[in-house]
């Protein structure tokens, strides 16, 4: 469940979309995995149901965070490489 957290999906992809190198993928990744943790930290601390939480006692799965950041953020720069190449 956390390589799908809406999070890391929107922030990941939504960044992946704006790059215009591949190399910015690994920035858009990191920076994907950053807020997702973050905000997924806030949701848990809250109390409130979250399909991937993060807490002092359950796994976190930060590699498959990482990875999952990465392939969402490569989803989005190849559907915008994808959508430019037909619009041209």
């Amino acid at each position: 469940m956390a390589a799908f957290d809406p999070g890391l999906i929107g922030v990941s992809a939504f960044l992946g979309w704006k790059a215009d190198q591949f190399g910015k993928l690994i920035v858009a990744a990191i920076a994907g995995f950053a807020v997702a943790v973050l905000f997924s930290w806030a949701v848990t601390a809250i109390g409130i149901p979250w399909p991937a939480p993060i807490s002092h006692d359950g796994p976190t799965f930060f590699p498959v965070r990482i990875v999952a950041a990465f392939v969402w953020a490569l989803v989005g720069y190849g559907v915008r490489r994808v959508a430019r190449s037909r619009g041209a």
